[in-house]
C-alpha cells in the first residue's frame, strides 16, 4: 500500500473518527438501562466458504450448529427478545451484508461465531474479540484469516473501499476508528470468555482486540468468538461434536443473560433458565449439506451401498467447462451444484488410500485447500461416516 493510498484512507475515515468520538461521549453520559429486544447471531462462513477445516470438521458447520442452538436458548428463555440469524442454512453471506442485517434491523447486540486454526497443531483454546487495533502479530493474523472471506465476494473492492485483507498496512484504517460501543462489547466478551472456560474446560486465550470487518461495520455492541482450534486435536474433539457445541451455545447464552440483566438494570441474572436443547436441533447441520452428484457429472455406475471418495478442489459462482485450463490438467473433473455454487471434484475412488493419494496429488498442483468428500449411493456423506461404514463392512 503506497503513502498516497494511506492518506486517502485517513481522510476518508477522519469523519467517522469524529462522529465516533461524539457517540462515545454521548453513550457514557446516557443511562445504562437500555432494553435488549433484538439480537443478531452470525454463523461465520458458509456455502462455498468452508472457513477452517480440521481433520473431520469444517468451521462453517460448527458455527452454524452453535448459532442455531444459541438462538433457540435465547428465544425459549427470553421470548420478548427477537433473534435474527445472518444465515440458518449452509449458504454464503458477504461480510458487509452480515453487518447490514444487524444495522438495518436496529439490533441491540451482534454475536459472531467462528473457529480458529493454525499451521501448527499446538495452539489451542478459546478467545473472544472486540473491534479494535491489533496489538500483536497473532491478533492480526486471526483478523486477516476471517477477513479473507471477502475475497470470495464478487465485488469486494467496491464493498470495502479497496480494503485488502492480506495487507497488514491496510489495517491502519482501524487506528482511526474508535468503537462507540467498546465498553459494552468488552463487558459481554468478558462474560462469554468466563462461561466458555467454566463450562468447556478449554484453554483460556483471553479477550482481545483486532480489526474484524464484520465488527467494524456494525453499529451496536458486537463481539466475535473464536470457539477453539480445528487444527488442534483436543479442541476439535470438543467443538466438533454435538455435545461440545451444546456447551458452547449454553456458555454464550449464560453470558448473554448476564449482559441483558446489566444493561436493563433488572434482576434477570437470578431468573432460572432451561438449557436443554431439543433433539430436532442436534443433527441440524448434518441435514443441511445433503447434495447429489449431477446426472451429467460422472459416468460412474454405482452398485448398491457402494461408497465413493472424491476430492473437491475448486468452487465457482459461474459454471466452468470441465476441461477448463484453470483445473491444470486434472483428469475426470466432475461438477456438483449446491446453493447456487458450482463445486468441482475429481476421482471415483472406492479405496480410502487411493483417495488420499489423489488428494495429495491435487494439492501439489496448487489446490492447497482441496479436501476429501464421500458419497453413498450417490448421496453425499461425511468421510468419517464413510470410514465407519467401511470398517463395519470388513
Amino acid at each position: 500500500m503506497n503513502i498516497h493510498y494511506i492518506q486517502i484512507l485517513q481522510q476518508r475515515f477522519i469523519v467517522i473518527f469524529s462522529i465516533a468520538a461524539f457517540v462515545i461521549s454521548f453513550n457514557r453520559l446516557s443511562a445504562q438501562t437500555s432494553r435488549i429486544s433484538k439480537v443478531v447471531i452470525d454463523a461465520g462462513h458458509g456455502g462455498h466458504d468452508p472457513g477452517c477445516i480440521g481433520s473431520k470438521t469444517k468451521e462453517k458447520d460448527v458455527t452454524l450448529s452453535v448459532a442455531l442452538k444459541l438462538g433457540y436458548l435465547i428465544e425459549k428463555n427470553f421470548p420478548e427478545v427477537k433473534v435474527v440469524f445472518t444465515r440458518k442454512t449452509d449458504v454464503f453471506v458477504e461480510l458487509f451484508k452480515r453487518a447490514q442485517i444487524a444495522n438495518d434491523g436496529k439490533a441491540d447486540l451482534f454475536i459472531s461465531i467462528h473457529c480458529n486454526a493454525n499451521p501448527s497443531k499446538t495452539p489451542l483454546g478459546v478467545e473472544t474479540y472486540v473491534m479494535g487495533l491489533h496489538k500483536t502479530k497473532a491478533n492480526l493474523e486471526v483478523a486477516q484469516k476471517e477477513n479473507a472471506s471477502i475475497l470470495m465476494e464478487d465485488s469486494y473492492t467496491n464493498n470495502y473501499d479497496g480494503f485488502e485483507p492480506g495487507s497488514s498496512e491496510a489495517y491502519i484504517i482501524f487506528s482511526l476508528f474508535q468503537n462507540a460501543h467498546l465498553d459494552h462489547s468488552l463487558f459481554l466478551a468478558t462474560h462469554v470468555q468466563k462461561q466458555l472456560i467454566k463450562k468447556t474446560g478449554m484453554t483460556d486465550r483471553g479477550i482481545k482486540q483486532a480489526g474484524f470487518l464484520v465488527l467494524y461495520k456494525t453499529a451496536m455492541p458486537s463481539i466475535l468468538i473464536e470457539t477453539g482450534f480445528l487444527s488442534n486435536i483436543k479442541d476439535e474433539e470438543i467443538i466438533g461434536n454435538n455435545n461440545g457445541q451444546e456447551l458452547l451455545s449454553q456458555s454464550i447464552f449464560l453470558a448473554f443473560k448476564t449482559y441483558k440483566s446489566e444493561m436493563e438494570g433488572s434482576d434477570t441474572i437470578s431468573k432460572s433458565v432451561d438449557l436443554l436443547i431439543p433433539d430436532s436441533l442436534k443433527n441440524k447441520v448434518a441435514l443441511i449439506d445433503t447434495v447429489k452428484l449431477n446426472n451429467d457429472s460422472s459416468s460412474t455406475k454405482l452398485t448398491k451401498n457402494e461408497i465413493i471418495f472424491k476430492v473437491q478442489f475448486a468452487t465457482s459462482s459461474v459454471k466452468k467447462s470441465l476441461t477448463s485450463p484453470d483445473f491444470k490438467g486434472i483428469k475426470d473433473v466432475q461438477s456438483l451444484f449446491q446453493n447456487n455454487i458450482y463445486k468441482y471434484v475429481a476421482g471415483n475412488e472406492t479405496n480410502p488410500e487411493d483417495a488420499t493419494k489423489l488428494l495429495e496429488k491435487i494439492r501439489k498442483l496448487g489446490f492447497k485447500d482441496a479436501f476429501l468428500i464421500a458419497f453413498l449411493n450417490g448421496e453425499k456423506i461425511s468421510p468419517q461416516e464413510a470410514m465407519k461404514l467401511i470398517k463395519k463392512k470388513y
